[in-house]
């Protein structure tokens, strides 16, 4: 595929994505706003470029993305090697992140639940037990994935696309915005308006 095919392509996957779960989004950003400001915290998970994915997540809450705040309290669960290899030698590799959730997670924390595929045994489980502890539950995944994640979650982000390169995209630009509009909720910031418009008019 060209250059442009791949532009093309990824253009028409996020516009998918936005037209068919904004209110998905919306509900999420207002979901996790309020786990923060009562107390709460966000887990991360994934496989592969997903773990990468959840990683990133979990910065951009930690650090910050567009405005000089202070933290916000969340966790990649991909993050700590002798957690994952302890987990995966002792009992099996599909307990990793459910066991994290199972000691990290507590009622109104909120699960975010990385899969392309939507069929990574272990991303499945840490749902069931997310859900178990009372833990707001989504899912990021694909077309493929959407009947198998939506018996598990919450809420369920699929990307309206089968190739996992445009989903991870997809995923990675609806994070970046979630995590935007969520902090300036949490820390009561808006853009100034625009010169000429708003309360500059006269």
């Amino acid at each position: 595929m060209r250059l442009d095919e791949e532009v093309i392509a990824h253009i028409e996957a996020l516009t998918g994505t936005v037209d068919a779960s904004s209110a998905v989004v919306e509900e999420v950003v207002a979901r996790l706003t309020r786990a923060f400001m009562e107390g709460g915290k966000l887990l991360v998970c994934g496989n592969g470029g997903s773990a990468a994915d959840a990683q990133h997540i979990a910065a951009e809450f930690m650090n910050r993305l567009r405005l000089d705040r202070g933290p916000l309290p969340a966790v990649a669960l991909t993050t700590d090697t002798s957690v994952l290899t302890c987990v995966a030698n002792d009992a099996s590799y599909d307990d990793v992140f459910s066991r994290q959730v199972e000691a990290l997670g507590q009622p109104g924390d909120v699960l975010f639940a990385l899969s392309t595929s939507g069929e990574s045994a272990n991303v499945i489980a840490a749902l069931g037990v997310g859900r178990g502890r009372g833990m707001y539950t989504v899912g990021f995944t694909g077309q493929a994935g959407l009947a198998t994640m939506s018996a598990c979650c919450d809420a369920v982000l699929a990307v309206p696309s089968g190739d996992c390169a445009r989903i991870q995209e997809c995923h990675e630009f609806v994070c970046h915005y979630i995590a935007g509009m969520v902090e300036s909720r949490v820390f009561e910031w808006s853009p100034p308006a625009k010169p000429g418009t708003g309360s500059e008019q006269a």
